[in-house]
C-alpha cells in the first residue's frame, strides 16, 4: 500500500472537516454563548493537522488507489472524524472525559443519535449546531462528500465510494464517480432545503429548523431538546418530520430518477414497495395496539404510532413519546424494525430492506425447491436475476451482523448491564438508531453505560455505519499481506 497517498488524502479530508467548523463558529458568535474558544481551537487543530499531512505526504504523481487502500482510507477517515469531531465537546467541558466526547462525536457522524449529554438545554448553540452538522455530513457520507468536492480524489474515488457505500446493489448514476457523488449530494441538499422551509412554516426558528433538518435527512435523531420532537407540541411538525424521515429512508438514486421525471421506475421499484409495505403494516398494528392500551383518541394513536415506526425503521431515533412504556406488542415490533432499517442507498442504517427482501425471496425459493426439486429457479429483484455470489454476500453480511450483535451483547452483559439494556443498546448502536429500551430508553441517555461499554458501542456504531465489511476486513491478517 502507498502510505503517502493514504495520509495525503486523509490530510485533505481533515482540512475540509476543519473548514466545516466555521459554520458552528458563526452561530457561536451570533449567540455569544461562550463556546467560541473551544470551537475555534478545534478548528485550528483540525485544519493544522490536515494541512500538515497534506504537505508532508503530497505525491509527485497522479493518485490511484486499489481496493485495500480504499477500505483503509474510509475506515481511518471516519475514525479521524470521530476523534477531531470530539474536540469541541472536550475543550468546552460539556462532557467529563474524552471517551464521552468521542462517543458523542462518532454517534453524530455515524448518524446514530445515541447521546451521553444529560442536559441538552445547557449546551451552547454553536456546539449544538456542530452536533447536528456532524449528522448531516455523515448522512450522505463524509468520504462521498470529499469525493464530490476534492478533485484530487477523482481518480481513486471509486474505491472510496465502494468502501463507504457497500450496499448489495450499486446504482452509479453517472460514468464518473465524482459526478455521481456530487449528484447525490445535490439531491440531498434540495430535499433538505424543502424540509427546512416547511419547518419554518411550522413555527420553528431558523436555528432549530436547520438543526432538525440536518438530523432528519441524515436519519440521525439528535435534537436541540432533551424531549426531542415532543418539545414542540406540534402535530404539524410531527407530520413534516415523519414525512421527511420516510423520504430519507428511500434510496437516493430513486429520488434522482423522480427528479429527472422517471416516475414509473420510482414506483415499480421492488425494495421501495417492500419498504412502504413494512411501514404501512407496522403502523396499523402499532396504532391499534396503542388505542387498546394507551391513548383514547385514534388520531393521537396514529400520530404517535406512525412517527415512532418511521423513526425506528429509518434508524432516525427521534421521539415524540417514551416508547419504552408502550405495550409489549408495540415494543416487540419496534425492536424488530431496528433490524430492518431503511432502503439500500438511503441515509438509514441497520440491515436494510433490500437485504431483508432478498433473504425472504431466497428462503421461499429454497422451500419451493423442496416441493419441486427439479424446477429451475432463481431469485429475482423485479425482472433482474440476483446471482448466487450476490446472495452469498448478503447472507455473509447478515451472519456477521447477527454475530457481532450477539458478541457485543454478551460483552455488555459482562459489564453488568441487564439483558434488555445490553441487547437493545447494541441493536440501537450497530443499527445507528440511537434510543433503545431498558436503561437507554427514549427518556434516558447512554451516560450511565460503563467506560469500556461506551467504546464497545462506539465500535458498533462505526461498524454499522460502514456496513460491517469495511471495518471487519481490516482485522483479517490477509488484508495486510502484500
Amino acid at each position: 500500500m502507498k502510505k503517502h497517498n493514504i495520509f495525503y488524502i486523509l490530510g485533505s479530508f481533515l482540512f475540509f472537516l476543519g473548514l466545516t467548523m466555521l459554520f458552528p463558529l458563526a452561530w457561536s458568535v451570533y449567540y455569544g454563548d461562550g463556546d467560541f474558544k473551544s470551537l475555534g481551537l478545534s478548528l485550528i487543530i483540525t485544519i493544522a493537522s490536515g494541512g500538515l499531512l497534506y504537505f508532508l505526504f503530497k505525491p509527485d504523481e497522479t493518485i490511484t488507489l486499489n481496493h485495500r487502500e480504499g477500505f483503509l482510507i474510509v475506515a481511518l477517515g471516519w475514525l479521524f472524524a470521530g476523534v477531531f469531531g470530539a474536540l469541541p465537546y472536550y475543550f468546552h467541558g460539556i462532557l467529563p472525559s474524552f471517551t464521552d466526547a468521542f462517543f458523542e462525536s462518532i454517534s453524530g457522524f455515524t448518524t446514530t443519535g445515541a447521546t451521553v449529554i444529560t442536559q441538552i438545554g445547557t449546551v451552547p448553540h454553536g456546539i449544538l449546531f456542530w452536533r447536528s452538522l456532524t449528522q448531516w455530513l455523515g448522512g450522505m457520507g463524509i468520504i462521498v462528500l470529499s469525493i464530490a468536492i476534492l478533485p484530487l480524489l477523482g481518480v481513486g474515488g471509486m474505491q472510496l465510494y465502494k468502501a463507504e457505500l457497500p450496499s448489495p446493489v450499486k446504482d452509479k448514476l453517472t460514468p464518473r464517480v465524482a459526478e455521481t457523488a456530487r449528484t447525490l449530494w445535490i439531491v440531498y441538499f434540495i430535499i433538505s432545503t424543502i424540509e427546512f422551509i416547511l419547518l419554518l412554516f411550522g413555527g420553528m426558528d431558523i436555528f432549530n429548523a436547520l438543526c432538525h433538518t440536518f438530523c432528519t435527512m441524515a436519519t440521525g435523531g439528535f435534537s436541540t431538546s432533551d424531549a426531542s420532537i415532543a418539545s414542540f407540541h406540534s402535530p404539524y411538525i410531527d407530520g413534516i418530520i415523519t414525512l421527511f424521515m420516510l423520504i430519507a429512508g428511500i434510496n437516493f438514486t430513486l429520488h434522482y430518477s423522480l427528479v429527472m421525471g422517471n416516475v414509473s421506475s420510482f414506483f415499480k421499484n421492488s425494495e421501495l414497495r417492500f419498504y412502504l409495505g413494512v411501514v404501512l403494516t407496522t403502523t396499523v398494528i402499532v396504532t391499534f395496539n396503542l388505542r387498546l392500551h394507551i391513548f383514547d383518541n385514534m388520531v393521537e394513536c396514529f400520530r404517535y404510532g406512525s412517527f415512532q415506526v418511521v423513526s425506528v425503521l429509518t434508524t432516525t431515533g427521534f421521539t415524540t413519546d417514551n416508547f419504552n412504556e408502550w405495550p409489549s406488542l408495540s415494543k416487540i415490533i419496534l425492536l424488530f424494525l431496528m433490524f430492518v432499517g431503511g432502503s439500500a442507498g438511503s441515509t438509514g442504517g441497520s440491515i436494510k430492506c433490500l437485504r431483508i427482501l432478498l433473504i425472504l425471496k431466497h428462503s421461499y425459493m429454497e422451500l419451493y425447491r423442496l416441493v419441486h426439486p427439479h424446477a429451475i429457479t432463481a431469485v429475482k429483484l423485479g425482472k433482474k436475476i440476483v446471482y448466487p455470489d450476490t446472495m452469498a454476500s448478503i447472507w455473509g453480511f447478515f451472519t456477521l451482523y447477527l454475530a457481532m450483535t450477539i458478541a457485543a451483547t454478551i460483552t455488555m452483559s459482562f459489564l453488568g448491564l441487564d439483558m434488555m439494556t445490553a441487547f437493545s443498546s447494541v441493536a440501537a448502536t450497530i443499527g445507528n438508531i440511537g434510543p433503545g429500551f431498558g436503561a437507554v430508553n427514549a427518556a434516558s441517555t447512554y451516560s450511565e453505560i460503563p467506560f469500556l461499554g461506551k467504546w464497545v458501542l462506539a465500535f458498533c456504531m462505526l461498524v454499522g455505519r460502514l456496513e460491517i465489511y469495511t471495518v471487519i476486513i481490516l482485522l483479517i491478517p490477509e488484508f495486510w499481506k502484500k
